[in-house]
């Protein structure tokens, strides 16, 4: 993985061109360039060849359960929140083949690794990296990169992934990365860090109309393949508007977590009846799992051909609303709906800590745009949080004055429902 951290040098500004030959310079490194393009009615990540595939004048429209495409006057590239995929699509992909196995006609067994560690390993460039999405990526980086197991597929795609973070200067209706402490400004974790300023959104600071991109250069990387395109040293007022659009954006987000101590609060409210309330609504069908940048689970497929001759044993994503997903000899530990949306939920946003020292949501809002009954996790913390305080008598309940909002002490605020993720 890329040294990435405090800015190194000057930041600098490149035009449209310059963003085209960013994307070529890359390719040129050998990296397969990876970005935002327009497909099947979204924005998707796809390999790009060009700067021009990226999706300029085009945005969204977004709400619980809603995801609608619409055409932007100022052809910005980057003004359109996250959509439905995230990068770990390509850091931890949906399937992986583990191994294969091959019987010879004198029986003897061929054995073949699938990819990982001691293969041959993909050399990605990401660019377009949201705020929450360069903290997702850092959080997977603790899970799957760091402890005494780390996962040989994650960490050879991850070591070589070259990014190109976007500063958020427009938030999604469903955006509540200001809550979570991760956007929409990109501090550190990149190789290089863009932010747009197009004349109709707010940067044109000369009257020229010219679209342009501060950059901040995060990595030695970073700064050589700057060095290999036409950019030009940032003037006070670019870097300036920068600044602006971006602390704008986080004064207009459209979704905001409770101002509680979450870590209790989901803790507090384990026995809530408000789970049987989201349970009703829930389908279980797991697309806030797979949309989640940080979700991890797999589950593991042996497969073998009609003769028995040829075996593979495959890992795919799987999710915790899988009823098999928790099957143990006798039947599922979580058989309900409401045990399953339960350990997701306080996993997300508590227990989490518990194993990795930090929260699993990084406020993409993914998980209520793609959910087909809009349950928003969002409100749902809101209407604990807003039960805690009744139940407390009025007074501020889980991260309000230190009391439990249910009379529960604070030690039981690390129970879970199995701990497994």
């Amino acid at each position: 993985m890329a040294e990435t951290g405090t800015d190194i040098g000057a930041p600098a500004v490149l035009d449209r061109d310059g963003l085209d030959a960013l994307v070529k310079a890359l390719a040129a490194r050998g990296r397969t360039v990876i970005g935002p393009t327009v497909r099947d009615g979204a924005v998707v990540l796809a390999e790009i060849d060009s700067g021009d595939r990226l999706p300029y004048g085009w945005g969204v429209e977004l709400a619980a359960g809603r995801y609608r495409l619409r055409r932007r006057t100022d052809g910005a590239a980057f003004a359109h929140s996250a959509g439905p995929q995230s990068w770990k699509t390509y850091l931890h992909p949906e399937r992986v083949r583990q191994w294969s196995a091959d019987r010879a006609p004198d029986g003897g067994l061929t054995v073949t690794a699938g990819e990982g560690e001691g293969t041959a390993r993909p050399s990605f460039a990401f660019i377009g990296v949201r705020p929450c999405d360069l903290r997702a990526i850092a959080v997977q980086d603790r899970v799957l990169a760091g402890g005494r197991h780390p996962d040989g597929v994650y960490r050879a795609r991850r070591e070589r992934a070259f990014i190109v973070a976007v500063e958020c200067t427009e938030p999604g209706e469903t955006c509540f990365c200001v809550s979570m402490g991760t956007g929409p400004a990109a501090e550190n974790g990149y190789d290089l860090a863009l932010t747009e300023l197009t004349a109709d959104g707010g940067g044109d600071i000369d009257g020229d109309g010219e679209h342009r991109f501060l950059v901040r250069v995060g990595s030695e990387e970073g700064a050589a393949v700057l060095e290999e395109v036409a950019h030009r040293p940032a003037d006070r007022p670019t870097a300036a508007a920068a600044r602006d659009r971006v602390t704008e954006a986080s004064r207009r987000m459209g979704r905001a977590m409770p101002p509680v101590d979450l870590r209790r609060l989901m803790g507090d409210s384990l026995d809530s009846a408000h789970w049987d309330d989201i349970a009703e609504r829930c389908l279980s069908c797991g697309n806030c799992t797979l949309v989640c940048p940080t979700c991890f689970c797999t589950t593991t497929e042996d497969v073998t051909d009609l003769t028995g001759d040829h075996a593979e044993r495959w890992r795919r994503w799987d999710s915790c609303f899988d009823l098999d997903f928790s099957f143990m000899h006798g039947g599922p530990v979580r058989s309900s709906v409401r045990s399953r949306h339960r350990q997701w939920m306080t996993h997300k946003l508590a227990t989490w800590y518990d194993q990795f020292g930090s929260s699993g949501c990084v406020g993409c809002g993914r998980c209520v745009v793609w959910c087909p009954v809009g349950i928003d996790i969002t409100e749902e913390a809101a209407e604990f949080h807003a039960r805690a305080r009744g139940a407390a008598g009025g007074r501020d309940g889980p991260g309000g004055d230190g009391r439990s909002g249910g009379g529960v002490p604070a030690a039981a605020a690390h129970r879970t429902d199995g701990g497994l993720p």
